[in-house]
């Protein structure tokens, strides 16, 4: 008996937190152990009840849902982290993608992780890799500067940088900026390499592959639509692109 206790206390009995990264547009792309671990949650913290509600009846699921979004994230951490240490499990997700990335729910797994408890992460769809190794571009290493800024200065300096690196820069723009972005970039380096992921997963899927000027003339004739990533090749292109044809 005293050996069974000894265990029972060598196990972690207390809750965790499970970050679960959700599709970024087709909903077949949720993993069986995604699932699974969403039905055995405690509850779910989502961006937007809302928009999570229709993921879990696709699936069937019934969890409860509790708000976790860029205004209310500090005001929740305590009461989460009173409800993982009192045994719960909380899986927390985005709106679509990796949670904490470009997304709510850093400060909550630095917290999470300050307070001694378990972070899990159930790894799953990604834009940023699912464009990055469609674009033919450059692996690895690679940039990631999340969502560009709204303002055109701070935006054409970033795209400044971008054109400067040794990696291929990726981030996420809106399809009402994207035309504009392109400029910036076409302005500086009209032949630079660039693509443009967009509605990754979906119906309408799309790469336009090519130089900066070219993907710019392609979209002022044909305004885009949906979710988009914008990817830039590096400063200076690896021998094995340069000794086969262009991305154009």
């Amino acid at each position: 008996m005293q050996r069974f206790f000894i265990l029972m206390s060598e196990l972690n009995i207390s809750g965790k937190l499970q970050l679960i990264a959700t599709p970024i547009g087709n909903l077949g792309d949720l993993s069986q152990r995604a699932v699974e671990t969403l039905r055995n949650a405690s509850m779910v913290a989502c961006e937007d009840t809302r928009h999570t509600i229709h993921l879990l009846q696709h699936y069937g699921l019934h969890v409860p849902l509790i708000s976790l979004n860029e205004h209310n994230e500090a005001k929740r951490i305590p009461e989460f982290i009173s409800k993982m240490q009192g045994g719960e499990t909380i899986a927390l997700v985005s709106d679509a993608g990796f949670p904490t990335v470009s997304d709510p729910g850093q400060r909550l797994v630095h917290a999470t992780i300050k307070a001694s408890i378990r972070v899990e992460v159930i790894p799953g769809p990604s834009a940023v890799l699912t464009a990055l190794a469609g674009s033919g571009l450059p692996t690895v290493p690679f940039y990631f500067g999340g969502f560009l800024p709204h303002k055109k200065g701070q935006r054409n300096k970033e795209m400044e940088l971008a054109l400067q690196r040794e990696c291929t820069s990726i981030y996420f723009e809106s399809p009402y900026r994207i035309v504009d972005t392109l400029q910036m970039i076409a302005n500086q380096s009209p032949d630079h390499q660039v693509v443009v992921a967009r509605e990754l997963t979906k119906m309408f899927e799309e790469f336009q592959r090519g130089s900066a000027q070219s993907v710019l003339e392609h979209y002022r004739a044909k305004a885009p639509k949906g979710e988009i990533t914008l990817l830039i090749a590096p400063h200076e292109l690896p021998k094995w692109m340069t000794r086969q044809s262009s991305l154009d």
